[in-house]
């Protein structure tokens, strides 16, 4: 039973793009956000991995109001 819950489970890896560097290195890229962070999960024994992407949002968009 245990093995089946750890069987579940997934490795949850989030991207963005960032304004606050003015896109100036490798890590603003999707893509290379990606590659990074699957090499790192994998490294360090996490398996299961799913991608959570803010790709053209950023903190700076106007918030979508419920009235």
């Amino acid at each position: 039973m245990t093995q089946q819950l750890h069987d579940n489970r997934i490795t949850a890896l989030y991207c963005r793009l960032s304004r606050d560097n003015g896109y100036a290195d490798d890590s603003c890229s999707i893509d290379s956000q990606k590659s990074m962070l699957k090499e790192y999960a994998l490294n360090q024994g996490f398996d299961h991995c799913e991608f959570f992407v803010d790709d053209g949002y950023s903190g700076s968009n106007p918030v979508c109001s419920m009235s």
